[in-house]
């Protein structure tokens, strides 16, 4: 889906000393993309803390951002889970009218093998819906092999993408090769997010990218231009703070970065806390570098 193409960022959910949802900080985050380049934004992400928030806010934090983008952005909503039933009924029973696609996470803790990641996806398919496979291993405990995405790609047409976070960068590169016309790649690793574009993917989906969206935008535009030595020095610039960012998990180290811009407050619900004060210090310094 061309629309969804450059750098998208997967929001976090600011939070208040009381730890309530933080709107005003969440409308400045917003504004703050829209105004420096991010081409879309992914709503209740693993990096927006989704897996702590109540059913209520999730219904308000989708509002919220509906009503603060006023469709100048496209906008990308996560459902996933371990419960492949589930999640088929909370696609199908959601209002995606604002969404141009769902991002669902491959299941966690369960470890299917894949097979089952194959027929889980095939389940999701049949909603209809557009959806967004995101295969993070880190994260879920298992890898989607490159074969079993290009087998779903080839036979679900709107299954349209993969957010792929993969370890080894070969497999972004393997799907790359292989994929069928119209389905797209787009990274999940920030520091991954230069080469796979220039091997022909569609840009990132990001957590860094809401810190420095005019910075990393440029760069994938330059990227999709075949401007490869000046797409690489602003690569070079972030790489650090990249890497700190996720020093100590997501998203601790991002939203260091952006109480320090002044667009949110540093505040996380357990079990994540915020980040030590030695990766803070780190993370200051290498922001005053840049």
């Amino acid at each position: 889906m061309s629309i969804l193409k450059g750098v998208g960022v997967a929001l976090v959910t600011p939070f208040n000393e009381d730890l309530s949802v933080d709107f005003d900080s969440l409308t400045k985050l917003i504004e703050y993309n829209i105004n420096n380049g991010t081409n879309y934004l992914v709503v209740l992400g693993t990096t927006a803390e989704a897996a702590t928030l109540s059913d209520d806010e999730k219904k308000q934090v989708i509002e919220h951002i509906i009503k603060v983008n006023s469709k100048r952005l496209p906008l990308v909503l996560g459902i996933g889970g371990n419960n492949t039933l589930e999640v088929k009924k909370q696609i199908e029973e959601a209002d995606l009218s604002a969404f141009e696609a769902v991002l669902s996470v491959s299941p966690y803790y369960n470890k299917p093998n894949q097979e089952g990641l194959y027929q889980h996806y095939k389940v999701l398919a049949s909603t209809g819906k557009n959806i967004i496979i995101y295969n993070v291993p880190s994260r879920t405990g298992q890898n989607i092999d490159a074969d079993t995405t290009i087998r779903l790609a080839k036979e679900f047409p709107n299954l349209l993408m993969i957010k792929e976070a993969a370890p080894n960068i070969l497999q972004y590169f393997d799907i790359l090769r292989k994929k069928p016309e119209g389905f797209s790649l787009v990274s999940g690793d920030d520091e991954y997010t230069l080469p796979v574009t220039l091997a022909g993917g569609n840009g990132v989906i990001s957590v860094i990218g809401q810190g420095y969206p005019k910075e990393f935008s440029t760069m994938v535009q330059l990227a999709f231009e075949g401007k490869i030595k000046e797409a690489y020095e602003i690569h070079n610039k972030l790489v650090e703070i990249t890497r700190l960012i996720f020093a100590e998990g997501n998203p601790c180290g991002i939203k260091v970065v952006l109480a320090e811009k002044g667009i949110i407050k540093n505040y996380l619900r357990l079990p994540l806390v915020a980040a030590s004060e030695g990766l803070t210090a780190k993370i200051k310094a290498e922001m005053a570098n840049i």
